[in-house]
């Protein structure tokens, strides 16, 4: 008689475990992303400052 509510608890942890997993390296990659633009950005603003 429980066996379906446990099921159903069971299978909307795993679902949920996974939305959480996938957002979390869905945000790691984009600050990488964000990271890196910012990061090029710095270095080909750089020399200019310099010969101004």
């Amino acid at each position: 008689m429980m066996l379906w509510p446990a099921v159903a608890l069971l299978g909307f942890l795993v679902l949920t475990a996974l939305v959480i997993a996938m957002g979390t390296q869905s945000t790691a990659r984009y600050e990488q992303e964000q990271r890196a633009t910012r990061a090029s950005a710095g270095r080909s603003t750089a020399p200019e400052a310099a010969r101004a």
